[in-house]
């Protein structure tokens, strides 16, 4: 029976992508971990790989095409003694046209049927199970429930034969519904707001040109939405003095030059919040809907401005690692962020993260929490103001302002100070964080 290639979803915020480029055309051999072709997600532009053996029978969406929506039909992969002829009326090439599920199938009395659509991918614990449509085909037929199957593929993708050696048990979770739902919310809340017509007609007397919306934009108009509508925001604000920062830093810097090596103010608030995350480790969690996660280890995300947009990579194990590994491993991720050339995992997890616009000169700011994430540290710029000193007297002093924004579900109000208390300490006195 011929297989039918589905648009992957590539990465954990992707619901749609384009079809930059096929690697592979009809009549070519494939065998599993085989790269068929470039798929741009909301993200970056990745290969995508086979995952069964077999011939390409049909392209059914041509490269270029954008908007092509997850699961959606993009090739027919044919298995051994098949032919074209098995095909059947399978949809035609879109090149921005109607999407391939709206081609009419084919009817009972035709030479040959079209391809069976391979049930739903099934849910476990509010993940996605990834299998082959043939291993989905095989589990429905079996009576197997996929989320109770050990996947050998690529990335734990479940295959043919897993699921052949699988003993029948449940019937396969009812996960449409539930998928469904949760792709119509990014939806919903790009679409909040006046609408295009009504802002269309408002400007008509003005010049204006109209922007087109790429994944990355309407991935963040989206996300940012729900996170503000759904969210209990709270904020918390602290002025911390970094003179002793500055000048631990300037004296680690000058050590460190033959090294090559030279640490930024960032570096040192990553480490001062990791170490935070272990000091009130209750706080180190994150929303999962009917309860939360607590985390032993710190993940950090630190928000990357790139063009059109932003990444937010995670820094895994924080509270462990020096400051110069810090810094090597942000300036990496920074550099392959403003490339595009992240993988998910590496922008993926974290259960806190920092947007630095010091750097650009803003005193201060509330930043929007990324869930599932529990916090986000907001920091300005450090600057010259007038202080009162430890013994009373008036000084100046380099003062930078932190706005803690907080998700009230995970973190309450004494919990978010004693965190927010923990990283001023960290950073008013960083001799303490390479103890």
């Amino acid at each position: 029976m011929p297989i039918e290639i589905l648009m992957p979803a590539l990465s954990p915020t992707m619901e749609e992508g384009t079809l930059a480029k096929w690697l592979v055309k009809e009549g070519d051999t494939v065998a599993s971990g085989d790269v068929m072709a470039e798929i741009e997600t909301d993200k970056a532009t990745m290969e995508f790989e086979a995952v069964d053996e077999g011939v390409i029978g049909k392209i059914v969406i041509a490269e270029g095409s954008e908007g092509v929506k997850v699961n959606e039909v993009i090739a027919v992969l044919l298995e051994d003694g098949e032919s074209a002829d098995d095909i059947g009326s399978s949809p035609a090439p879109k090149a921005d046209a109607a999407p391939a599920a709206d081609a009419a199938p084919a009817k009972s009395d035709d030479k040959a049927a079209a391809p069976t659509a391979a049930p739903a991918a099934p849910v476990k614990d509010g993940e996605r199970v990834f299998a082959t449509p043939l291993a989905r085909r095989i589990a429905a037929d079996k009576g197997l429930d996929l989320a109770d199957i050990s996947g050998s593929g690529p990335r734990g993708r479940i295959v043919k034969a897993d699921v052949e050696n699988a003993k029948a048990g449940a019937k396969p979770a009812e996960a449409a519904a539930p998928a469904a739902a949760k792709s119509a919310a990014p939806a919903a809340a790009l679409a909040a707001g006046p609408s295009t017509d009504a802002v269309l007609k408002t400007y008509a007397d003005r010049p204006f040109e109209e922007v087109k919306l790429d994944g990355m934009r309407k991935t963040i108009a989206a996300r940012l939405t729900e996170a503000k509508q759904s969210v209990p925001h709270f904020y918390l604000r602290r002025d911390i003095q970094l003179d002793a920062l500055l000048k631990f830093r300037s004296q680690l810097n000058k050590q460190l030059e033959p090294r090559g090596v030279k640490l930024s103010v960032n570096d040192f608030i990553i480490k001062a919040c990791a170490l935070a995350l272990q000091q009130v480790p209750e706080a180190n969690a994150v929303w999962a809907g009917d309860r939360t996660l607590q985390f032993e280890k710190s993940d950090v995300a630190v928000a990357v401005a790139i063009e059109g947009g932003l990444f937010t990579p995670v820094l895994k194990d924080a509270e462990m690692k020096s400051l110069s590994a810090l810094s090597a491993e942000m300036k990496d991720l920074a550099t392959r962020a403003r490339d595009r050339k992240l993988a998910p995992h590496e922008y993926s997890g974290g259960s806190f993260a920092i947007s630095n616009l010091g750097m650009f000169g803003i005193d201060n700011f509330d930043a929007i929490i990324n869930p599932p994430h529990a916090a986000i540290l907001a920091v300005g710029a450090g600057a010259k103001k007038p202080i009162v000193g430890a013994d009373g007297e008036l000084t100046v002093g380099t003062v930078m302002s932190t706005t803690l924004s907080v998700d009230h579900r995970v973190i309450d109000g004494a919990m978010g100070a004693n965190l927010l208390n923990a990283i001023k300490d960290n950073l008013e006195n960083p001799m303490t964080m390479l103890a």
